[in-house]
């Protein structure tokens, strides 16, 4: 196996010990995936050029990168490049669940979301972080210099989830504090009720802005698979629930499936791009979407 396709598993990332070696680490990797990809020569011109619309001067046609790619790019003047972008990571304590030898929600979703700071830094794009449960823990704005984004790491380093959610809440609070259009990057397993979730997302639409919506969840919360009699412990509340799990696995299965496509149909229905990761895919797999996310925005 090849050594980069290792710094984009989460288990590997999990056994570095620094938030920025981590995102330096999944963003290596995943700039080599895609030269060894059809995406070749397309990531390092990213930040320079963007793809040629009729009306474009012809004298702007980079003819290097069209020997590579076989696809006509033109290159960028720096302010065409900048574009505000708002990660906003969900930190209320259900983010702490992981089933066993598993990293939790919230490890995976820190990583990727230091991952997509630095891969944004990285095309001079302004970056900026919110946390969330029950209300807005940490708000720092967009800024698109190196010595914030060490900032960001170390943000997210320390970050800790607690307290319960109110997602839509939260959400809908940031919506109001955005003064500049740009691109909103939420992480979270979502579990908060579906119509207050679509709601406030639709809010940022409303607002002017391109949102990603990342829902990340344990594969142990999808497929219900615990087996034996099992002791649940609401990670918010602390209740308990004693039951056997095989007998509700397909009622719940069918409910969370329901829950799942109402929010990616509302998204789809308002242009809002939806990906699903359980915590054990690979960290290529959302840098990719927000790849092609940032080139439609071009």
């Amino acid at each position: 196996m090849e050594e980069y396709i290792q710094y984009l598993r989460p288990e590997t990332i999990a056994q570095i010990t620094s938030m920025e070696l981590r995102a330096r680490f999944v963003v290596e990797g995943f700039i080599t995936g895609l030269h060894r990809s059809p995406y070749h020569g397309f990531s390092v011109e990213f930040s320079e050029h963007r793809q040629y619309l009729p009306g474009d001067e012809l004298k702007r046609i980079d003819w290097k990168v069209y020997a590579k790619t076989d696809r006509f790019f033109v290159k960028q003047y720096e302010e065409e490049t900048n574009v505000k972008t708002y990660i906003v990571l969900d930190a209320s304590r259900s983010m702490a669940y992981a089933s066993e030898g598993r990293i939790t929600k919230f490890q995976y979703a820190t990583y990727l979301a230091a991952a997509l700071a630095y891969l944004m830094m990285e095309q001079r794009d302004a970056v900026g972080l919110t946390l969330f449960d029950d209300r807005l823990r940490l708000s720092l704005p967009p800024r698109g210099t190196k010595v914030y984004l060490k900032q960001i790491l170390i943000e997210l380093e320390r970050a800790i989830p607690s307290s319960s959610t109110e997602t839509a809440k939260a959400l809908h609070t940031l919506a109001e504090q955005i003064r500049r259009r740009g691109l909103v990057v939420v992480l979270s397993d979502l579990f908060d009720e579906p119509t207050s979730i679509i709601r406030a997302l639709k809010h940022f639409r409303y607002k002017g802005n391109e949102v990603i919506v990342l829902q990340v969840i344990d594969p142990l919360e999808r497929s219900f698979a615990f087996g034996a009699d099992a002791v649940f412990r609401d990670m918010e509340t602390q209740e308990e629930l004693m039951t056997q799990p095989w007998h509700i696995q397909h009622a719940y299965q069918h409910a969370l499936k329901e829950h799942i496509d109402q929010i990616q149909q509302a998204c789809r229905d308002v242009s809002i791009d939806y990906v699903l990761l359980e915590t054990t895919v690979p960290f290529n797999v959302a840098l990719l979407e927000y790849l092609h996310k940032r080139i439609r925005m071009q």
